[in-house]
């Protein structure tokens, strides 16, 4: 697996950022800030269509992600999320036609168990970087699962997704790399007035307001839809059990999208975060009579006077169990 590191390609054709997607993606994430429903309430704040929230790149992502974890990223049974990265170099509105680049771009072994980190960018119709997003996951082989969810999970899924890879064979190798060429990175996260506090009402320590998000299996299915996200551990209980687990688990992407949510309702603007990084430490459990509450909370860890920007923590905990085990968002103030 070393030795592909640096494997490239390039998604086919475009994907364009439809307005519907935009509302679609922010109601599966219970985000209802303004600037993603109200073309007005986006103008107002500098956009020129509705801004797409902050993790709406792991969907298109997660589709192009496919070919890598198919016939590059191989050997392993299954893969279990463990940390993810949002870089907003700008954001992404309703419009905006995006290549999208995958890379392998790391692996590495620790504690017995191999780390792999998949880099996803995102350029405009400019020819402009707007994003960036590296998904890391840990590559899970057979003597970790039950080998009855292999046949489990092919009953279950739908039709063209394979998950697992049964009745798959490797393919001839061959590595292709990101051809050589300049790489210019958009500015337009760091050049608008954001629509936040003024960064000189701030302080370090400073508390968000707590906020309760309930999820019911409803949300979970939805999820699933939107973000094309078909893993059954997320809607199958005993499939998630198979897996190892107590019940359906949300998809820790699911919990990432309400963790940003939660930060720009106090923020004002979701455009002002510039790096979004969450390392999971559990998951938050759903059961199919009462559901899954998850408690935000956040404090401003630092404060930087010469850029007018800051780190906020963000704190997510289901029952007595916490979600993130490290999530930070950097925000540019007014």
């Amino acid at each position: 697996m070393e030795a592909r590191v640096g494997h490239y390609y390039q998604m086919d054709g475009t994907y364009l950022v439809g307005r519907e997607k935009v509302r679609e993606y922010a109601r599966a994430v219970q985000d209802y800030h303004p600037a993603h429903w109200d073309v007005a309430a986006a103008a107002e704040m500098g956009y020129p269509e509705v801004v797409a929230p902050l993790t709406f790149t792991s969907t298109p992502g997660m589709s192009c992600n496919r070919e890598m974890f198919e016939s590059v990223v191989v050997g392993y049974d299954t893969y279990m999320q463990t940390e993810e990265v949002f870089e907003q170099h700008r954001p992404i509105v309703a419009g905006d036609e995006l290549k999208i680049d995958v890379e392998l771009t790391s692996v590495r072994r620790i504690a017995g168990r191999d780390l792999i980190t998949v880099t996803n960018t995102f350029t405009d119709a400019a020819g402009e970087r707007v994003h960036t997003l590296h998904t890391t996951v840990v590559g899970v082989t057979a003597e970790d699962i039950d080998p009855a969810i292999k046949t489990a999970v092919h009953n279950a899924m739908m039709h063209d997704v394979n998950i697992l890879g049964i009745g798959e064979s490797e393919a001839a190798y061959e590595k292709t790399v990101r051809p050589e060429g300049e790489i210019r990175i958009a500015d337009g996260g760091l050049t608008r007035t954001p629509a936040t506090p003024s960064f000189d009402g701030l302080k370090v320590g400073d508390p968000l307001p707590v906020r309760h998000t309930r999820l019911s299996r409803g949300d979970l299915v939805n999820y699933a839809g939107v973000a094309g996200d078909a893993n059954p551990i997320h809607w199958d209980e005993e499939i998630a059990k198979l897996a190892g687990l107590p019940d359906v688990i949300a998809h820790g992407m699911l919990t990432m999208g309400l963790g940003a949510g939660f930060a720009s309702a106090w923020t004002g603007d979701p455009g002002a975060v510039t790096r979004y990084a969450v390392r999971l430490s559990a998951p938050a459990v759903v059961s199919a009579k009462e559901g899954a509450d998850i408690e935000f909370s956040g404090k401003i860890k630092s404060l930087d006077p010469e850029t007018r920007t800051g780190v906020i923590l963000v704190g997510a905990k289901s029952g007595d169990k916490k979600i993130f085990g490290l999530a930070t968002l950097n925000v540019r103030f007014r």
